[in-house]
């Protein structure tokens, strides 16, 4: 048991890891290439994984922001970052505000199915000419009889194909600047709504990424997600949580990574000696150990002070940018250290190398963070 984990926090973490390297991990390689299926979510469901910190009465299991910490975590065993991508989507970033903002009708209706992992849900933000700048979203939602009419495009949206449920930004007045925007939650069977493609990744590929569009989709009232013209600061308190798990999910999976890479230093000898005490190698992988444990404790402050209620966006927005550099430093290392065998196909490295790179560009790229950091520097 390490700080800031407590007894329960450590058993949550057996229960999870039994799991994943029983369930998830041996189909690595196969949902690598056709993209995992949707019973990992209802078997999630099914185990109480899906709603650790959501209250009891809606089939959570009434745990600390912690416990989101430990599943983060833990699903980087699976080997497949983008399965643990994908629920993550589910856990941290689509479902959330459903239960901060929602009607007790729209709990019963979509919270309740999406701890039970019986709806998929995506979250619908990033457009193909607004990524971090939710401002300037184009997707419109206008009020007709009865509901919203809308229309637009989103992109790169995890499980985008699969999903049953969007949580989705809207611009509802053009000219109120943030006061413009709000959330709705969209059955993805309703007319107008299509999947117009999934697209090809560098990495990530066991998740589906859809591009989709409304066409004049009329959604009833009752799918207005809290206040109308509150969409914008509701969402960028989502944001918030999607980064923070991003980064712990991220430098967990650069800790697996670096165990790789110091095992193989001890094992591959050259010029009659593991390649480990060699000096070059060995302080690669002394910089590593140290750039991972100042990462991980980043994250660890921020989550902790999230677990006490408080909205720490200076930390997230470090930890967030910390170990997506970290991540992919270490990944890149690792290849250069493995050689010739960590650019082959038929060797996992080349995957963690691929997918580590999403986590600087993804839910805030690092120069967005390094500009919300300056802001709260005084800048």
């Amino acid at each position: 048991m390490t700080w800031p984990f407590e007894a329960h926090h450590d058993e949550l973490r057996r229960s999870i890891r039994s799991f994943v390297e029983a369930e998830l991990a041996p189909h690595a390689e196969e949902w690598e290439e056709e993209e995992f299926p949707d019973w990992v979510f209802s078997r999630m469901g099914e185990l109480g994984f899906l709603g650790l910190t959501y209250p009891e009465e809606y089939g959570g299991g009434g745990g600390d922001y912690l416990c989101n910490i430990v599943l983060a975590e833990e699903m980087t065993r699976c080997g497949c970052a983008g399965l643990a991508m994908g629920v993550a989507v589910q856990t941290d970033m689509a479902v959330p505000p459903v239960y901060k903002f929602g009607t007790e009708d729209q709990k019963q209706r979509y919270l309740v199915p999406a701890i039970k992992g019986e709806k998929i849900f995506c979250l619908g933000i990033t457009e193909p000419d607004a990524g971090s700048d939710v401002q300037n979203i184009s997707t419109t939602a206008k009020k007709v009889d009865g509901g919203w009419e809308i229309s637009g495009r989103k992109i790169f949206i995890t499980n985008g194909r699969r999903a049953h449920v969007m949580t989705l930004v809207a611009k509802t007045d053009r000219d109120a600047g943030h006061g413009g925007h709000s959330l709705f939650i969209i059955d993805t069977d309703t007319q107008g709504y299509k999947v117009e493609r999934v697209l090809d990744k560098v990495g990530m590929r066991a998740s589906d990424t859809g591009e989709i569009s409304f066409t004049d989709m009329f959604v009833p009232e009752d799918a207005l997600l809290g206040k109308e013209g509150e969409g914008f600061y509701n969402i960028s308190w989502e944001l918030q949580g999607e980064r923070l798990i991003g980064a712990a999910g991220s430098i967990m999976g650069a800790r697996r990574t670096f165990e790789a890479a110091l095992a193989y230093a001890k094992e591959r000898e050259t010029f009659g000696k593991p390649i480990g005490k060699h000096q070059a190698i060995r302080h690669a992988l002394a910089d590593m150990a140290t750039e991972i444990e100042a990462a991980q404790q980043l994250v660890y402050t921020a989550a902790v002070k999230v677990n006490r209620g408080e909205y720490p966006v200076r930390e997230i927005s470090m930890a967030k940018l910390l170990t997506g550099v970290v991540a992919w430093n270490t990944a890149n290392k690792t290849m250069q250290i493995f050689g010739g065998l960590g650019y082959s196909m038929d060797f996992p490295l080349q995957r963690a190398w691929r997918d580590a790179r999403l986590i600087r560009i993804g839910g805030g790229t690092d120069e967005v963070m390094r500009d919300v950091i300056g802001k709260m520097e005084g800048l």
